[in-house]
């Protein structure tokens, strides 16, 4: 969930058409097609998400990945039991890591995600970073 223009959008990855913002060098911000669906046509990943451990194995390497910072007041995940959705509040001042991938010049986002702590809800979770990646 993120505000733009003083209205609240809450993004969801089924929606083909999802965008997230993302914070770039001089401070604007950019909004980015958030990952590859199925039925999408194109050669990166399917999915919105990049585990950090494929990524440090140099896994997402052919995809020339860029990280960046996603700026969101929260984050949805749903309860793998119950299927209710838990909504997260990102602090002030951190981000959720994300990485750009590009092929011929096909240009997504993903979430980078970390195994969680806490595995009632869900057992990944979007990596929190501060101002600094």
């Amino acid at each position: 969930m993120y505000i733009r223009d003083e209205e609240i959008h809450k993004v969801y990855f089924p929606n083909p058409k999802a965008l997230l913002p993302v914070l770039k060098r001089d401070g604007s911000l950019e909004y980015m097609p958030w990952g590859r669906r199925e039925k999408q046509s194109g050669a990166l990943p399917l999915g919105g998400w990049a585990r950090l451990e494929s990524l440090k194995k140099g896994m997402w390497n052919k995809y020339f990945p860029k990280h960046c910072k996603i700026i969101v007041n929260e984050f949805m995940e749903r309860d793998k039991a119950t299927g209710q959705t838990n909504w997260f509040t990102v602090t002030k001042g951190h981000y959720i890591h994300g990485i750009i991938a590009q092929d011929n010049g096909e240009i997504r986002l993903y979430v980078v995600t970390i195994a969680a702590q806490d595995t009632d809800i869900h057992d990944r979770y979007p990596r929190i970073i501060a101002n600094t990646i």
